[in-house]
Formats: structure tokens, sequence, C-alpha cells
């Protein structure tokens, strides 16, 4: 049997995401209050995201009151990791050093970015 091919969160699960994996836990108002000013969604669109992501597994919640408070099921550490392996299998065919050299070659890294690069390079070569 064929395995079923990863997917990553869309753009606007992952902001809902972000916002619940600095809260800790919060409330659809809760998500609504974090979200820049600019940023116009109704609590209906916000609470239609939320519980996709809960059916999709990556968020839980409980009830509270008349709503409900939501929290991640994911770390983000373990979502970052698990979309670094799909960017390298996918877009630098398996080949990390790839990932590697477009980052450098883009010219957006500081100095300070660089150093620490090689620093954990040399922790992890040690």
């Amino acid at each position: 049997m064929k395995k079923k091919p990863e997917r990553l969160l869309t753009g606007v699960e992952l902001e809902m995401m972000g916002i619940l994996w600095r809260r800790g836990s919060g409330t659809v108002n809760d998500v609504l209050e974090a979200l820049p000013p600019s940023r116009k969604l109704a609590y209906t669109s916000v609470s239609t995201i939320l519980r996709i992501l809960e059916q999709k597994g990556v968020l839980k919640s409980h009830k509270e009151g008349r709503g409900h408070v939501y929290a991640s099921v994911v770390k983000k550490s373990d979502y970052e990791s698990k979309t670094l392996r799909l960017l390298v299998d996918n877009v630098f065919d398996g080949e990390p050093t790839h990932l590697v050299a477009r980052l450098v070659e883009a010219g957006n890294l500081s100095e300070e970015d660089l150093e620490a690069m090689r620093k954990l390079l040399g922790e992890r070569g040690e």
C-alpha cells in the first residue's frame, strides 16, 4: 500500500498555528486579537480554520463557557523539522547541502547568521 504524501499547512493555517504556538493556547477571540490590525478576518473564518486544524490533528480543543480553547498537539520544532525534511526532499533532491548553498548564495544572511551557522557546524563536527 502506497503511503499518502505528507501535506504542509496552508499559509493561513500556519498563521493561526504561529499564534497558538506563541500563546500556548487560545480562543477564537484570542487568535483574532493577536492578528495584525491590517489582517481583517471574520470570527467565523478564524473559527472555521481552527476547526479544520483540529480535524487535521494538529490542534485539540476543550469547551470552556460558550466557546472552545484550542491548543497545539504538534510542537513547533517538530513541524519545522518535518517541513525542512519535505523541502530538502522535494525541492533540493534530498541534498541538504544544496539548501545551505542557496541560503548562502542568496546573500540575505548577516555576519551574525553566518557565525551562528559556523558555530553549529563546529559543534556538530566535534
